[in-house]
Parts: structure tokens; sequence; C-alpha cells
């Protein structure tokens, strides 16, 4: 939320208000009661006084002529683009920067700039920190008196303004019209650098800090700065370890509602994205964007040190242990990071088959060819590699196998 607050910047109004306020005082001194309209009553020896005999409210000829002079009063000073009409011939100068984009007075803290005085006066709060207009209910202080006006609607139930569509209820009609654009996906206001429409102008205000790479809003903790305020408030969980979103189910917690509402899919086992090549599903949109790989080919992961690229961030961290390995062969050099892993690797350089078929006999180095050998037997659908043992030598099998399937 952008800390300057919406003002009204209608000059004129100032002083509509002030003759208007004359005007009722000068009312209000005309329908004093005499002494004589008080009318005074004898009751068990007290004397108590009526109140005073309500004048007649309707306005003579003279206050509607008065009163009609706030709405047609002299506005000599109109602007040639809107027509919009002013009584001094300042507010017209003021508002015309308003087309011409003008912005002479800037903030000497952080260079930004407003075309009226009074904006930039009221946004050098932001600075000061300075909060003159405090909730008589919650204690809450705001730097503008129209932010408390705004924010004393949450300490009242009452909704008069109702959505026709899902019935949700608003305090103010401004809110209601804003949400209205959900369900019309109107969107009108647009960014004049990249065309985004925005359905709310509070949301283009903050989508501008994106052009200008204004972040304006800083952690107090690591100085990290955001052009949003609601992207502070969620990073501060950072350092909070604070888990706000819980899940009904397992009631883990997570930081962000996004997280919840993905994390719900393990449980109801929904898999939203599709892959386009073969049909496989998956929770995370991330997931697919890594699957794709497996079709394309693509390897964004390289390593650093001999250039070997891999499909995903993982492969190639589990890679990178090769070069920092402590256990290698002492018959090729190859390195790995497991004792098990090199021991295995040991059998290709001897004769060691500790695997057996019980059946034909046949013995294998790995466990993991004995299981496909076994298929022959159990009369399963052979893999690549699973041939007749009586079609080949027993180290014709084994290259073969070592071709297709690769050492595990």
């Amino acid at each position: 939320m952008d800390p300057d607050p919406h003002i009204k910047e209608e000059e004129e109004e100032l002083w509509i208000s002030q003759e208007a306020e004359q005007l009722t005082v000068k009312k209000e001194n005309e329908e004093k009661p005499q002494l004589s309209e008080v009318r005074v009553i004898k009751i068990d020896d007290h004397r108590k006084i009526e109140p005073p005999i309500k004048p007649d409210r309707n306005p003579g000829p003279s206050h509607v002529k008065l009163h009609m002079m706030t709405h047609t009063a002299n506005r000599e000073h109109n602007c040639d683009i809107c027509s919009k009409g002013f009584r001094e011939k300042s507010s017209l100068q003021t508002h015309m920067r308003r087309h011409t984009g003008e912005r002479p007075f800037a903030c000497d803290h952080c260079g930004k700039r407003f075309h009226a005085k009074k904006f930039l006066t009221t946004h050098m709060k932001v600075h000061s920190g300075e909060k003159p207009f405090p909730c008589d209910v919650c204690g809450a202080r705001f730097r503008v008196k129209e932010s408390l006006k705004n924010h004393m609607w949450i300490h009242t139930t009452e909704k008069p303004f109702v959505c026709n569509i899902c019935s949700k209820g608003f305090s103010q009609k401004e809110s209601l019209k804003s949400h209205l654009r959900v369900h019309t996906g109107e969107k009108p206001f647009i960014c004049s650098l990249c065309s985004k429409g925005f359905s709310r102008q509070q949301s283009l205000k903050s989508h501008m800090h994106v052009h200008t790479r204004e972040k304006p809003f800083v952690c107090s903790v690591c100085s990290k700065g955001f052009s949003q305020k609601e992207s502070l408030k969620t990073h501060m969980r950072v350092h909070t370890g604070e888990k706000p979103f819980i899940c009904s189910i397992c009631s883990q917690g997570f930081s962000l509602k996004e997280s919840l509402k993905t994390h719900m899919r393990v449980h109801t086992g929904e898999k939203p994205f599709t892959c386009d090549v073969c049909s496989k599903g998956f929770s995370l949109k991330e997931s697919l964007k890594s699957h794709m790989r497996v079709h394309t080919g693509e390897k964004p992961f390289t390593c650093t040190v001999c250039s070997k690229g891999f499909s995903h961030s993982g492969g190639l961290k589990t890679h990178m242990a090769v070069h920092t390995a402590q256990f290698s062969c002492s018959e090729c050099g190859k390195c790995f990071v497991k004792e098990i892993q090199m021991e295995r690797h040991m059998r290709l350089h001897s004769e060691e088959r500790p695997y057996g078929c019980d059946i034909c006999k046949n013995r294998f180095k790995h466990k993991c060819h004995l299981e496909s050998h076994m298929k022959l037997h159990s009369g399963e659908k052979p893999s690549v590699y699973s041939v007749s043992c009586q079609a080949f030598s027993q180290d014709v099998l084994q290259k073969c196998i070592n071709v297709t399937e690769g050492c595990k």
C-alpha cells in the first residue's frame, strides 16, 4: 500500500465549506428562540422549563438564495481541458499540473515529486513518522484525517452496500464499486509503460514500482527492500518464524497462504498441471516445468568444474560431490561420494558376482540385474536386455545389461 493517502484536491471546497459554515451560524442566530417562546409550568411547586418551541425550519427565499451560492458560486477560472471551474486563479494553476504532469515540489529525503505543496507536506510524515490522528477506539494512529475516517468502519459491523452477485457486504459504496470489477473483469487502470490493466488504482500505483524499481518498504532486520508493504509483511515471517496458515488435516504450518493451498493437493491428490506430451499430471507448476526437460533434453544446470549438464538442480548438487569425493577407484581413478558406491563399481574390474539365480545358477554383479533376470523365469514381460540365458554367453549378456540399464 502506498504511504501517501488519497487526498481531495479541489481547493475550492475549502471556501465553500467556510461560507456554508458562516451561513449556518447566521441561520442559527436567526433561529434562537426569544424568551417569550419559553413556556414555564408549575408542577408540585417545582419550576420546569420545557424545550423551546421549534421554529419553522422551512427556509425563506433569502436562505435558499444563500445556499445556492455553494453550488453556483462564481468560478470564472475554467480548465481548458476538462472545463472544471475554480474561484481562484492559483487553484486552476495547481489543477493544470494534473494534465501537464508537472511536479515542482520534491521531497528532500527520497526525491519523490508532487504537483501540489500540500501533498508534499503530507508525504513528509512518512519520513518523520508523525501520525497526529488517533483512533479513540483502538488507539491506532494515522497520518491523515481521511485515513482515520476510513479506518473507523472497522469498528462498526454495519455493511449497507451489498453485492447483488455474491451478496458480500461492504461498509463503503466505493468498496462495493471496486469489488464489482472482480465479477465484470473490468480493469480501468492501465499502466502507461507496459499497458497492463488493474481493477484498483492502488494496484496500479504499487505496480509502477516494478518500472521505477523503487522499494520504499525496508526490513528493519536485514535491510531488504520491497516495493509493496504487503510483501514486507510477508517477508518478516522469515525472521519471526511465524506460520499463520495451518493445514486442517495434518496441522502443518505455512508462512504463505498460497503454500497452504498448494500443500492441500497432497491430501486431495489433485494434479492440475498436465504434460502435453505424455499426459503425466503434477501438483505443482514448477514440477511440470522441470518434467518437460525429459522431452526437450534441456540441461540448464551446468557443473562449473567439468561443464557436465543436468536437467535438475538436484542432479547438479549430487554431482558436485564427485569433485570433492573421498572415495576413488584404485583401478580407474573414478570418484564416489559413498564407500558402498565404490565397492559396487569395483566389481567391474573383478570377477566378483555376489548375486546368483537359484533357478539357472547364472550370477550377476548387481542386485538390480538379478531382479531383471528373474523376470525370465516368472513369465513377466522382459525388459530390453532380458533375453534367454542360453542365447548369449554371460559376458555378452552382462555387456548388454551395462549398456541398457547402467550401474545402480
